[in-house]
């Protein structure tokens, strides 16, 4: 494979599709929607932050002593303005990658073009390579502009991000492009699977439903399916006695047992023990098989990745709730928020990955007459 080829196959691709009228218009649409969307969250990050200031104002007005002396709200980021612009991104964005896949291969072979191309000193390899390249540098040259759209918004209203949020802002972008990517992948797989167009652009609809709204749901019932029914709470009822030592002891719904010693150590009821163990091996046999079927939806892995950058703290939330865990006050820098989450970005990178690699070997194995 030589590098000069691959690179001409790559740039005529990426020449064809930002100047093609399809890509054109939907790119438009995107970037309209996604400026509407910037607009909407920098409108509600302005309100998070007025009332931020209010609250402040008040502490400092009240002079708030006693236990909550040390609270202090917490301060809007400007990943808020984010959150609105990444369900535009996963409707829009998947149908934008789409576009540009799914007839890259099936139409030359529809015009029997490809054999003519074959026909001069280049390689398969090298076409496909330079057709995905074409396609990830189009999609890339379109997430650019959105994140340059939006920063340049942040601009307009007085808004400066600093090194950190900058930083947050490229990596959404780069989830964000993972995201794309992984629906253009299937899109060109399917444009080399199928003979013609039409078929192809039926197909990668079909999987597009698949991964994007069946899996979460077949990944729902599959829980309620092997997980079981969830196991039930002990039935005590509550009850209290009083000791000659002038303790007492106290047994409720809620299983726990004061000591009648006169110790202020809570001892858990062993009924109740039993049944927090089994609900806790219920919820993570009941996660895991959800996880399995949500790691396979590009949908559901973006979501998770989007979350993270933009709020940590209710990505942290969400992560507790869905396994059980305790919820931290803090919840840490980037890197703590995406190291909650590196399931999902090893599978955005994965997915798309496994789709390319399957293009490959069908491209290099296709008769081409």
């Amino acid at each position: 494979m030589a590098f000069d080829r691959l690179l001409n196959v790559a740039r005529k691709e990426f020449s064809d599709h930002i100047t093609s009228r399809r890509f054109i218009i939907i790119l438009a649409l995107f970037l309209v929607i996604s400026a509407v969307s910037i607009h909407d969250g920098i409108e509600n990050y302005n309100n998070s932050l007025e009332s931020y200031n209010e609250q402040l104002q008040h502490m400092a007005d009240a002079n708030i002593e006693g236990p909550y002396s040390g609270w202090m709200p917490e301060k809007p980021s400007i990943m808020y303005v984010f959150m609105s612009m990444m369900s535009y991104m996963s409707a829009l964005g998947g149908i934008l990658a789409l576009a540009i896949g799914f007839d890259l291969v099936s139409k030359e072979k529809e015009s029997r073009s490809l054999k003519t191309l074959l026909s001069h000193p280049i390689y398969r390899d090298e076409i496909i390579n330079g057709k995905v390249l074409g396609g990830v540098g189009a999609l890339g040259f379109a997430m650019g502009l959105a994140l340059a759209l939006a920063v340049a918004m942040l601009l307009i209203f007085s808004i400066v991000p600093t090194l950190d949020e900058f930083a947050a802002i490229l990596i959404f972008g780069a989830a964000s492009l993972g995201f794309l990517l992984a629906y253009f992948a299937i899109a060109l797989t399917m444009s080399t699977v199928a003979s013609e167009s039409g078929n192809a652009l039926i197909y990668t609809l079909v999987i597009f439903a698949i991964v994007t709204s069946l899996l979460p749901m077949f990944g729902m019932m599959a829980a309620d399916a092997f997980a079981g029914d969830p196991p039930e709470a002990p039935n005590t009822e509550i009850t209290r006695s009083y000791t000659s030592e002038g303790g007492y002891t106290v047994t409720s719904s809620r299983s726990v047992v004061v000591s009648s010693s006169g110790s202020n150590q809570p001892e858990i009821d062993p009924a109740w023990r039993e049944y927090e163990e089994e609900m806790r091996a219920y919820v993570e046999k009941r996660q895991l098989i959800s996880d399995v079927s949500n790691i396979l939806s590009p949908q559901m892995n973006y979501y998770r990745v989007a979350m993270a950058v933009t709020n940590p703290q209710i990505s942290m939330m969400l992560s507790s709730y869905m396994y059980g865990t305790a919820t931290q006050e803090d919840p840490g820098g980037l890197a703590d928020a995406l190291g909650r989450v590196w399931m999902n970005i090893a599978a955005l990178i994965v997915f798309p990955a496994v789709f390319f690699a399957a293009t490959y070997v069908k491209f290099m194995r296709m008769d081409i007459r």
